[in-house]
C-alpha cells in the first residue's frame, strides 16, 4: 500500500514540475483528486487519481471582491463574512464568470458599513486597492437607499429632505430624495452617517419601517437575491 504523501509532492513528481508550481496549480483550483477539486497543497493522498485541468495556469489567484445582499433582520455584527459567504450562498446567475475558490473567502475586509438597522448591499474585499478606495472615498461616493416609511409628509417635507435639515448639530449638505412609490422614498447621498436617514425622516414626521441600500458609487446590487452574493466583475468600478 502506498504511503500517504502531500498532494503537492505527488503532483510535482507526476507532471513533472517544481514543488512551488505544483502548489500554485493546487491553490488555483486546477487539481482534482478522484474527480473533486482540492485546493490544499498539504492534502494527503495515496492511490487516488490525480488530474490537472487542461486549462491550468500558474498565474497567482487574483484577490476577490464580493457583493452580498444582507437580508432584513440580519445583524452583520453577529455574523462573520465566512458565515454569510460560502459556496452555497453564491447567486446561481452570477454573471462574473469567475471560478469559485475557497481562498476567495479568506481575509475579507468589509467596505463602507450599512446605515443602522439597514439591509441591502454589503461589500467584502481581498483587494487592497478596492478597500482603500472605499475607505478614502467614503465621503464622496454616492450611496442609494430605499426607505419604507409611514405617516404623512408635510407640503414642504420633500424639499426639507433635499436640503434644510441638520444632524448632530450640523447642517446637512444637499442630497437627492424622491418618491419611488406611495410608501417608499429613494435617498441618494454621500457621506451618510449612522442614524442620519432615520433622523431625517423623523424630522419631517415620517416613521421609518425599513431601510435598504441598493448602490455604492457606480456598483449596484441589482437583482441579487437576499442572503446571496456575487463577485464584482472585472469591468465594475465604484
Amino acid at each position: 500500500m502506498t504511503a500517504p504523501v502531500r498532494l503537492a509532492k505527488r503532483l510535482a513528481e507526476s507532471l513533472p514540475c517544481s514543488r512551488r508550481e505544483a502548489e500554485l496549480y493546487i491553490s488555483g483550483g486546477w487539481v482534482m483528486v478522484d474527480g473533486q477539486v482540492v485546493e490544499e497543497p498539504q492534502f494527503m493522498v495515496s492511490q487516488q487519481k490525480i488530474e490537472l485541468h487542461p486549462e491550468a495556469s500558474l498565474a497567482p489567484v487574483e484577490p476577490a471582491t464580493i457583493l452580498f445582499h444582507l437580508p432584513p433582520d440580519s445583524d452583520i455584527a453577529t455574523n462573520t463574512p465566512q458565515q454569510l459567504i460560502c459556496a452555497d450562498t453564491r447567486a446561481a446567475d452570477d454573471p462574473s464568470g469567475i471560478r469559485l475558490l475557497k481562498q476567495h473567502f479568506l481575509r475579507l475586509t468589509q467596505g463602507i458599513p450599512l446605515e443602522r438597522n439597514a439591509s441591502g448591499l454589503l461589500v467584502f474585499t481581498q483587494n487592497w486597492r478596492v478597500a482603500r478606495k472605499l475607505k478614502e472615498d467614503a465621503a464622496t461616493l454616492e450611496q442609494e437607499y430605499v426607505v419604507e416609511v409611514a405617516g404623512e409628509l408635510p407640503a414642504e417635507g420633500l424639499k426639507l429632505l433635499d436640503h434644510g435639515l441638520s444632524f448632530n448639530g450640523r447642517a446637512l449638505p444637499p442630497i437627492k430624495v424622491s418618491w419611488q412609490n406611495e410608501t417608499r422614498l429613494r435617498f441618494a447621498l454621500k457621506g451618510v452617517q449612522p442614524g442620519q436617514i432615520a433622523h431625517m425622516c423623523q424630522s419631517v414626521g415620517l416613521q421609518v419601517l425599513s431601510v435598504k441600500r441598493l448602490r455604492i458609487g457606480r456598483v449596484s446590487m441589482s437583482r441579487l437575491p437576499p442572503g446571496q452574493w456575487r463577485y464584482l466583475m472585472p469591468h465594475e468600478r465604484f
